[in-house]
């Protein structure tokens, strides 16, 4: 099925370890706008974080909090706040056991100044510089300080408690997680930190936010790529029709997934978006096409053969046949699914005999051409035309079925990024997640007459007015 939509998490997905946003990663973004994919995020970072990414890389939405927020760049699209009394019994379970606690208002965290910090490019900077035999006397060492010149009042988190909160944020280890769900039936509790966890309304997570998007914007669940690398990204990754871990992720990440590319910090975004055909991944010794279908192909041909031809040259006679039967085969399939019996098609396939042998003696009177390239090239061009033209005369659009057919090729890599073919027949072989493309081609075509019929509709109030 065409992609129609991209997710992405953000720490440690859209963010390298020094908290930017790799160039690789924006050009991706900026290719996909221009191919009219939707982009947006789904974290469990709030609006205030988010916004200037939202601006820069000018994201189509946002899914906040964990499904809890969700939001464009000009309006709020849905919101869920967690019950006050779920928020006033979190507070009050942290406080008796002096945990630092955060609340998710519409601005963003506000309460904890220890996970205030540790959420901060400079907490997250001195986690990674810091040995790890220091870490817990650094830690300690952390939160005495900032406990002893600001410490937190619980009534102070009474007081924010008054506007909408939409996400709980508890320092809790991972092993607490089990005590806490007990302790808090009537939420949802996730993580996107060893060191903290994340309360939400009952029943939601991103992948609910991510439906809710789709339904706006009219997408399905099974059109979306979504990346990610952390416990809270388990269910979307597992949920859209394309999950990506990082592959700095954790180990259930990368089970949960569909496919694992490299880390935050070495072009993972822009490799997986080129391994599934969404962009190209260019470099100065390969020419690129205008023609951004051209360049799919391409990049498949170059993952298939392992080496692509840069200076243009005729096919053999021997290659050339090869290709012919290629287009033979999908020809008859053409015609068998265009028949009602056996008969009619054995009638249509003979009347294709009758074809090309009178176009043998078309060709034949032709005078013959001193340059093979020419012939050829315009011959392709002229089936290529032909094609686009019986699109035009379906009334169809063929480009998101030309992307769900690319999706379904690049789909028959192995996660090792090579194509694994039958010792006997040597015919390529499948992976087992590999999905065939006619039932996303139907549901695709149902789209593109369900809204031809609207557009129809439309003209027929228009003239009646």
């Amino acid at each position: 099925m065409a992609i129609k939509a991209v997710f992405f998490d953000i720490d440690g997905t859209l963010l390298n370890d020094v908290k930017s946003v790799q160039k690789s990663t924006q050009a991706a973004i900026k290719d996909l706008h221009r191919q009219g994919i939707l982009v947006g995020v789904a974290t469990g970072r709030g609006p205030g974080f988010i916004n200037r990414f939202m601006e820069n890389l000018e994201l189509d939405f946002a899914v906040a909090y964990n499904g809890q927020y969700i939001f464009t760049r000009d309006r709020v699209l849905y919101t869920n706040p967690l019950p006050k009394s779920a928020v006033y019994r979190t507070i009050k379970y942290a406080s008796g056991r002096k945990r630092e606690i955060s609340l998710g208002t519409a601005t963003g965290l506000v309460g904890s100044n220890i996970i205030n910090l540790g959420t901060s490019r400079f907490g997250q900077v001195i986690s990674r510089v810091v040995p790890k035999s220091w870490a817990k006397m650094v830690q300690k060492t952390f939160k005495h300080a900032i406990r002893r010149f600001k410490p937190q009042r619980p009534a102070d988190l009474l007081t924010i408690m008054k506007e909408p909160i939409y996400q709980v944020v508890l320092v809790a280890t991972k092993d607490e997680t089990n005590q806490l769900e007990k302790k808090f039936p009537q939420v949802t509790i996730t993580r996107s930190s060893p060191y903290s966890a994340d309360l939400i309304t009952k029943g939601m997570s991103k992948l609910k936010g991510i439906k809710k998007v789709g339904q706006i914007f009219g997408f399905d669940i099974n059109e979306v790529m979504a990346f990610g690398d952390s416990d809270n990204d388990l269910e979307m990754l597992s949920g859209v029709g394309i999950g990506v871990a990082m592959g700095n992720g954790s180990e259930e990440a990368k089970q949960t997934a569909t496919y694992t590319t490299s880390s935050n910090n070495q072009d993972g975004i822009a490799k997986a978006l080129a391994h599934y055909g969404l962009i190209h991944l260019g470099n100065e010794s390969t020419f690129m096409s205008s023609d951004d279908n051209f360049n799919k192909v391409r990049d498949f041909h170059e993952l298939m053969d392992g080496s692509l031809r840069d200076l243009p040259k005729a096919f053999d006679s021997h290659e050339a046949s090869r290709r012919v039967n290629f287009k033979a085969e999908e020809l008859v399939e053409f015609i068998y699914a265009s028949q009602s019996s056996l008969d009619a098609f054995q009638e249509q396939v003979a009347a294709l005999h009758q074809a090309i042998d009178q176009a043998v003696v078309k060709v034949s009177q032709k005078p013959a051409t001193d340059d093979q390239m020419v012939g050829q090239v315009d011959a392709l061009a002229d089936l290529l035309y032909f094609t686009y033209g019986s699109f035009t005369l379906m009334g169809i659009d063929p480009k998101p079925i030309f992307d769900t057919v690319h999706e379904a090729n690049i789909g028959k890599i192995f996660p090792d990024g090579k194509p694994h073919f039958d010792p006997v027949t040597h015919k390529i072989l499948k992976p087992d997640q590999w999905r065939e493309p006619e039932p996303a081609i139907k549901l695709e075509l149902d789209r593109q007459i369900r809204k031809a019929q609207a557009r129809q509709l439309q003209k027929e109030k228009s003239l009646k007015n």
